[in-house]
């Protein structure tokens, strides 16, 4: 192919180029294909070129880097999907209304209400072999030793898949929603077998379907799903990771129903809440990087 002096030579005018805006960039088809040189006509950017190579063009992306360093193009998933966000800001927003109004009802009490009557009365035996001892099983996924582990195993996987956003909304979306499951506890001051077994909201059932949640979320953009389909997925995670967990915490005598109810709807608001300021806080740190 000739040269850009050359060309300038034979065909009587001066070649120019054309930088492509920079929202017409498609990953994978580098430098080169965002620059138009155009043989023939006036030269409308006011320069000359004597030649024209993949240098010329700086393309900024928020892909990170592959394993040799060099810039992807690929964009940085959100761990909120923006096809569920409208339908899941409103699903927290009434959640934190049930948990607010739960709180208020059951404020300082230290024994079931009507509901918690209707449904079983909680006892240390509410179930026997084998059921007991899945009941415990799901208990031991609440505790200290058991969540740990669920925590740690969910941010490596999202660290070996290149994921570092979605580590990080796991560790502050559980973090967070525990963390508000043990202050509402001390601020209702409900009860259960005890002044010292603060029960509203159940953190067990908290903690669960927090995590079930953030793993549909990242699933849900992973897979590309739609508003539909990624409503149902989020919403069916949360449904059955609370109702297992519940059903246990019932069982085994260490909560109320409405406790249950209320540990569930304290995950449902706390996490879509997280994961749109997890989005929020790490594009506006790019940003200022830039």
């Amino acid at each position: 192919m000739p040269s850009a002096r050359a060309m300038t030579r034979l065909t009587g005018s001066v070649p120019h180029r054309v930088t492509a805006p920079a929202e017409s960039y498609k990953p994978g088809a580098g430098a080169r294909g965002a620059v138009v040189v155009a043989e023939g006509g006036s030269d409308t950017t006011g320069g000359a070129l004597d030649g024209l190579n993949g240098a010329d063009l700086e393309v900024n992306t928020a892909g990170p880097p592959d394993r040799g360093g060099r810039v992807t193009g690929r964009p940085v998933p959100a761990v909120l999907p923006s096809s569920l966000r409208a339908w899941l800001g409103l699903i927290a927003a009434l959640a934190a209304l049930v948990v607010v109004v739960l709180g208020v009802l059951y404020a300082g009490h230290d024994e079931p209400g009507m509901a918690d009557r209707w449904i079983i009365r909680p006892t240390a035996d509410s179930v026997g072999p084998p059921w007991r001892r899945v009941a415990l099983a799901m208990d031991f996924l609440g505790e200290p030793a058991g969540s740990a582990t669920l925590v740690v195993a969910t941010v490596t996987g999202c660290l070996l898949l290149r994921r570092p956003r979605a580590a990080m909304f796991v560790v502050a979306g559980v973090g967070i929603t525990v963390g508000s499951a043990t202050l509402l506890k001390s601020l209702v001051g409900r009860t259960i077998h005890g002044d010292d077994n603060l029960s509203y909201p159940s953190g067990h059932t908290a903690f669960l379907t927090a995590l079930a949640l953030v793993v549909a979320l990242l699933a849900t953009g992973r897979l590309g799903l739609g508003r539909t389909a990624g409503t149902s997925l989020v919403l069916a995670a949360a449904l059955v990771a609370g109702a297992a967990m519940g059903w246990a915490q019932v069982a085994l005598g260490a909560h109320y129903p409405t406790d249950v109810l209320g540990g569930w709807c304290t995950a449902l608001a706390v996490i879509p809440a997280t994961a749109w300021l997890a989005d929020r806080l790490v594009d506006a740190g790019r940003r200022v990087r830039r």
